[in-house]
């Protein structure tokens, strides 16, 4: 009787791991590091997904690095590796300089809404995956973190102060109008941003918003941060292999596209809070200095920006689409 019973109660156990087994088990890499804000944002995502799908889907979401290059998942999903990822889409401006332009269309946005708007109902979202459907990439959605701070360990007080200083800035579009405001650019992912400024490799870093750099320790080992933010909003977004969400079934699509503007209003909603709490703590520390740029100062750099827009639009046939569509939607809004 007891063997039985036994046998019983290990089929009932391995029927219960079976039902609360997951249908759809996706591996995801972040370009950020585990331990920031972005990534905790990140992995909150993907529990709400696995919620909303009742546990039919599963995403385990690995730091960057993990299983190749920040600039290498969409690769990575071409080729089976990974199933998707949560990403800048500028890194990505090597394969074409449309990614650069719109990925970082630099001063163009002046808050994350903006960027929302038009990823979500003017063009965006489509344009993305017709760039995307090459590569055999599915645009899930995407928003922007934040207007970026900027780390510095001279002071800043504008353009002119950009000549000749050594400077992190991501690929695309960004290093473009750094380099013709005068800086010297410098490529690196933003986990060795820390190293390169405390080594003198760089003197400064367009890296991510305010709280995220304070809360690194950036602004002590930098102490001239310029803020409120004015130059940089980059586009992150939810991107997948095709193939995996074409076997996705319509509900969970749907799901997924909806978790992805949760996510982009969650993700600048959070950093902005945290963006506020930092520059108060920056404040009250007598060894930061925030340079807060004029008016003026901030138009010579978006004129700058806006000339180096036409130049990368000539650069492929799908980056003269993202400036077409981009500056439309702009004049559009009133806003260019």
């Amino acid at each position: 009787m007891f063997p039985t019973r036994l046998a019983a109660g290990l089929l009932s156990a391995a029927l219960a791991c079976n039902a609360l087994a997951a249908d759809f088990t996706l591996k995801f890499q972040s370009s950020d590091p585990s331990g920031v804000k972005n990534f905790e944002i990140q992995q909150a995502w993907a529990s709400r997904v696995e919620s909303m799908t009742g546990g039919r889907v599963e995403i385990d979401l690995l730091p960057v690095g993990s299983v190749v290059s920040h600039t290498e998942t969409l690769g990575a999903m071409k080729m089976g590796v990974l199933d998707g990822h949560v990403s800048v889409t500028g890194y990505f401006s090597g394969k074409d300089p449309a990614f650069g332009l719109i990925g970082n269309t630099v001063g163009a946005w002046s808050s994350p809404d903006q960027l929302i708007d038009y990823i979500n109902h003017g063009g965006g979202y489509e344009l993305m995956n017709e760039l995307y459907k090459p590569y055999g990439v599915k645009f899930v959605g995407g928003g922007g973190t934040g207007v970026e701070s900027f780390v510095s360990k001279k002071p800043l007080d504008g353009v002119e102060d950009l000549k000749g200083l050594k400077m992190r800035a991501p690929e695309g579009l960004v290093q473009s109008v750094f380099a013709a405001a005068g800086a010297s650019p410098v490529n690196l992912p933003g986990s060795e941003v820390y190293t390169a400024l405390s080594k003198g490799v760089i003197d400064a870093a367009d890296y991510t918003v305010f709280s995220t750099n304070h809360e690194a320790g950036l602004n002590e080992i930098a102490p001239h941060p310029v803020n409120p933010g004015f130059h940089s909003l980059p586009l992150i977004e939810i991107a997948m292999d095709l193939k995996e969400w074409n076997k996705l079934p319509k509900d969970i699509q749907a799901i997924m596209t909806v978790s992805a503007r949760d996510f982009a209003q969650d993700i600048s909603t959070q950093l902005a809070m945290a963006d506020r709490e930092a520059v108060n703590e920056a404040r009250a520390n007598p060894d930061i200095t925030i340079h807060d740029w004029s008016a003026e100062e901030r138009r010579k750099f978006r004129t700058i920006a806006r000339d180096q827009w036409q130049v990368y639009a000539e650069q492929s046939p799908n980056a003269e689409k993202v400036y077409q569509s981009v500056t439309e939607y702009l004049e559009s809004q009133g806003l260019l």
